[in-house]
């Protein structure tokens, strides 16, 4: 079973960028397709952004589209969210996913098989 674990959010000023890490343990992460979704003080968790197996082909919210980037490294097991034009809305707790069952897929989706802990990102006005 894979352990993903993220790191390097934080606060950031409006305008800002800050780049997310997604490492993974005990399996390859070669296998799925990664997501990132985000959850907001009493809001739903929402989907930011998705990338396939091979790193081919991603989306994204249209919230975020054109200011966040999901890119990975197989060779060092990590998926990563480049966050840049920070906006206070942005504020949230982001969680990376990966997906084994759909590994091509790189649409929208809320159903994975594994998820990390999160990590605070607070943008300020």
């Amino acid at each position: 079973q894979v352990q993903l674990v993220e790191s390097g959010g934080g606060l950031v000023q409006a305008g800002g960028s800050l780049r997310l890490s997604c490492a993974a343990s005990r399996r390859t992460l070669s296998e799925y397709a990664m997501g990132w979704l985000r959850q907001a003080p009493g809001k739903e968790r929402e989907f930011v952004g998705r990338i396939s197996w091979r790193g081919d082909s991603t989306s994204y919210a249209d919230s975020v589209k054109d200011r966040f980037t999901v890119s990975r490294d197989n060779a060092k097991n990590t998926v990563y969210l480049q966050m840049n034009s920070l906006k206070p809305e942005d504020t949230a707790v982001y969680y990376c996913a990966a997906d084994l069952r759909r590994p091509w897929y790189s649409g929208p989706a809320y159903e994975y098989d594994h998820w990390g802990q999160g990590t605070q990102v607070t943008v300020s006005s």
